[in-house]
This record gives C-alpha cells, structure tokens and sequence, in this order.
C-alpha cells in the first residue's frame, strides 16, 4: 500500500478518533512531553488563551453589568409605577409581584438581544472568519466591543419612555444586540486560530486547558461580577468621580484585543472569494457529510449541551428537595459542575494521550449518564448531589475536550471557520431548546422520570461508541 492510499485510509477510519495519539517525542514535539506546561511554553498559544480570558470574563461581567444597571435605574420599588411592564408579564404569565421578579423580567430581554444573533449568526460569521485573516477579526471584534460598551453610560441618561420604560433600556437592548453579533465573529477565528498556533500533539492540551478557564471564568466573572463593579464604583466615588462600573468592560475587551494583536499567524494566502456566502455555508455542511469523524465530534457536542442545558433547569428542582439549599440557591450544582468540568479538563490535559478518544468520549457520557440516574435516586443529600453534580461536570469534559480536538484536527484549514460557526449555531441552539422542553417536562411527568430520560440518552450515545471493541 502506498503512502497515500495510507494517509487516504487513516483520514477515513478515523485513526484519531480510535488510536491513542504518541507519548514519545516527534520532530514537532521538541519538548518531548506534553501537558499543560509544555502548551503554555507556546508563545502564540501563550498570547491566544490570555486574550481569551479577558474575553470571557468580559462576556460575563457585561451580564452581570446589565443586570445592575437594571436594578439601579428601570426598577422602582413599587410594582405600581411600573404598569406597562405588569400587563407585560401577565402575557407572558410571569409573576411581577417582588423587586426581584421585576429585575428578571427586564433582565430576560437583555438574555434574548444576547442569544438571538448567536442562534441566527454563527454560520454566516463563520464565513467570513474563513475569508478575512483571524488575528484581525479577533482583534477588531474585542475592540470595538470595547468600544461600544463606552457608550452604555449614556444609556441612563434621561430622556423619552416607550411601553414604560426610558430609552436607555432599549437602547441596551440594541447594545447588547451588536455586541453578541461581533462575539460570534470571534468566537469561530479564535476556534480555528488554535491548530494554527498549536502543533497536533499538543491541541488536546490546549483543548483542556480552553476549557478549564472557560468554566474559571464562568465561575469568576458571575460570582465576583457584582463586587467588583460596586467597589470600582465605589473607589471612583472616593476620588469624586463618576461611573467607575463603567470602565471594567473597555479594561478586558482593550486587554484581550492588546494580547490577540501580538499574535502572530501563518495562514493560508486566500485569493478573494467569488462564491456567495451560502455557497460557502454549504462547503462547510460538505465537511460534516465527508468526514464521519468531524460528524460524530459534533454530535457529541450538541448531545453534551443540550444535556447541560436541561441540567441547568433540573438543578433548581433538585436544589428544592435540599434542605438548607433551596430554590434560589440552585446556582451552586453548576458551579459544582463547573468545577468538575475544570478539574476533568487539567486531568485530560496531562494524561489524556494515552487513551483512544472514543473509550474517553463513551466514558464521558456514560459517567454523565449514571450521574443523572443516581441524582435522581439520591435526591434529598447534599453532600451526594454536590458529588454527583461534579463527577457530572468530569465526565462532560471527557466528552468536550476531545470532540473540539478532532474538529480541529479532522476539518480542512480553509474549512474552519464555516465549520466552528456552524458549530456554534448549533451548540447555542443546543441550549436554548432544553431550556424549554425540560421545564415542561418536569411539570408534566416530575423530575426522576425526566433524569431518567437523558440519562438513557446518554447511555445510548456511550453504547454507540461501542466502546468494547479494540481501538
């Protein structure tokens, strides 16, 4: 057999998805290990992931911006002098009754401007990641969000009132609105920047540790979004200056754009294209249909979020059977589960090589799958349901890290970005859709019967893997 018809074979079959990748060095791996520690020695990667981290605390600190800017300036303490958005929520038929209440109604519409271009936009964006080179979309998506969060000052200024509320809400809306379409522009340049920077032996490293800030800078920026804006507010106020909460969003977007703009990256010399933008949408599904290895990675990926997603409104339930946890406080099993994620992502970093990628994507869910089984028969004890809720967030990254590893390995260079933004159209559809059905579910049949399903959906997706057969 020659050479070629060898490679030919390989790509087919999938080897990486079914062979353990080498532990020894090779003339691309001169450190001749690999783990967090040699990925962080990449100096491109090096630039890539801080940029990343301002990027995501970013993204979070503006929700939690939006939130408090809600609380201080469009909710009154009354429910009376806010009548137009009481008709609101009745059609809606959500409760308008506490400050509280009121404070999440109008927080649902900034949730809504956020998701809205991320459903509708990422394969469009993806596109044009392909078409433009990636260090400048990165660097100009954070910059002009930058940029634009300048402007939210203005937006409590006063001025005229619309279904009862000021312009400036509205005009946060629109705010929010742009800056989710300039995120999904970076979102697929910085996925396909990463096999670009990163030498293949060394992507499931930089994959795991991705995610391990990913889930930090969730935890981060949600848990400490809040003081930090009130004792940057507060600092200014000592200087007897003004807005001080205004200026940590500019701070991490202008850092994120600083780091990613000293970047450097050997792309592809592409010849401007002439196909129109759906043409290109449908190379990228192309991609999907040829390589059954980029296919099953992305299945993984959507079956993975949309299991996330029905967790997050399951935990609220299985927060209420806890004494001394309760409803509202529902927030810690996912930052439980976050901390499993990070944690199973810093192991996978160090020690994932030596595994085949289908036994870690087979373990991966079916630990997922026995977690919801056993959360549902054990519900009522903190200290299982904190553990359980865990050794969930593991098995979700022994699912995660190596499915986005072959998507990057596995899809064509000229390819990603259709491919990474497609990917995030269907990821962000992934989690809203549980959203929905989840809840409805849980109020037609009851939590443990619910559990019961997606675990069986997960136990199914592991048995595909077939996971007893030789790799």
């Amino acid at each position: 057999m020659s050479d070629h018809d060898r490679d030919t074979t390989s790509i087919l079959s999938g080897s990486n998805l079914n062979n353990p990748e080498p532990t020894l060095p090779t003339g691309a791996n001169p450190e001749g290990r690999r783990g967090l520690q040699a990925v962080i020695k990449l100096d491109g990667f090096r630039r890539l992931w801080i940029g990343q981290i301002f990027s995501q605390l970013a993204d979070k600190f503006y929700i939690v911006l939006m939130v408090y800017l809600i609380a201080q300036y469009w909710v009154s303490s009354t429910p009376q002098s806010n009548d137009a958005l009481a008709e609101i929520a009745a059609a809606i038929r959500m409760d308008f009754e506490t400050r509280a209440q009121r404070i999440t109604l109008l927080a649902t519409g900034i949730y809504v401007a956020n998701t809205i271009p991320a459903m509708a936009l990422g394969t469009v964006a993806g596109v044009w990641a392909d078409r433009w080179p990636k260090r400048r979309v990165m660097v100009a998506s954070n910059a002009l969000r930058a940029l634009l969060v300048l402007l939210a000052p203005a937006c409590i200024l006063p001025g005229p009132h619309w279904i009862g509320l000021s312009w400036g809400y509205w005009a946060l809306l629109v705010m929010t609105f742009l800056e989710s379409v300039l995120t999904q522009f970076f979102a697929p340049a910085e996925q396909a920047t990463i096999p670009l920077l990163v030498p293949k032996e060394h992507l499931l490293a930089a994959n795991s540790l991705y995610q391990a800030t990913s889930m930090g800078a969730t935890i981060v920026g949600f848990a400490l979004g809040d003081p930090i804006l009130r004792l940057l507010r507060q600092a200014f106020l000592a200087l007897g200056l003004h807005g001080g909460e205004f200026l940590l969003l500019p701070f991490c977007y202008g850092m994120a754009a600083l780091s990613l703009s000293q970047i450097r990256i050997k792309e592809q010399h592409r010849l401007r294209s002439k196909e129109s933008v759906w043409k290109e949408i449908g190379d990228g599904l192309q991609v999907l249909r040829e390589r059954p290895t980029v296919r099953m990675a992305m299945g993984h990926l959507v079956l993975l979020y949309s299991l996330l997603a029905a967790l997050y409104v399951l935990a609220i339930s299985l927060a209420s059977s806890i004494e001394g946890l309760g409803p509202t406080r529902f927030g810690t099993l996912l930052a439980i589960s976050g901390l499993g994620m990070a944690l199973g992502a810093v192991v996978i970093a160090q020690i994932g090589h030596d595994f085949s990628r289908r036994r870690l994507a087979a373990t991966g869910l079916g630990v997922i799958g026995w977690s919801l089984v056993l959360l549902g028969q054990l519900q009522g004890s903190l200290i299982f349901t904190l553990l359980l809720c865990g050794l969930l967030g593991v098995g979700a990254a022994l699912v995660a890290i190596p499915a986005q590893t072959t998507l990057q390995e596995d899809t064509p260079e000229e390819q990603r970005g259709k491919v990474f933004g497609l990917q995030n159209n269907l990821i962000n559809i992934a989690l809203s859709l549980p959203l929905v059905l989840a809840g409805a579910l849980v109020s037609s049949f009851g939590l443990v019967p619910v559990l019961w399903l997606l675990a069986a959906l997960a136990i199914l997706a592991a048995l595909l893997e077939r996971p007893w057969q030789r790799c």
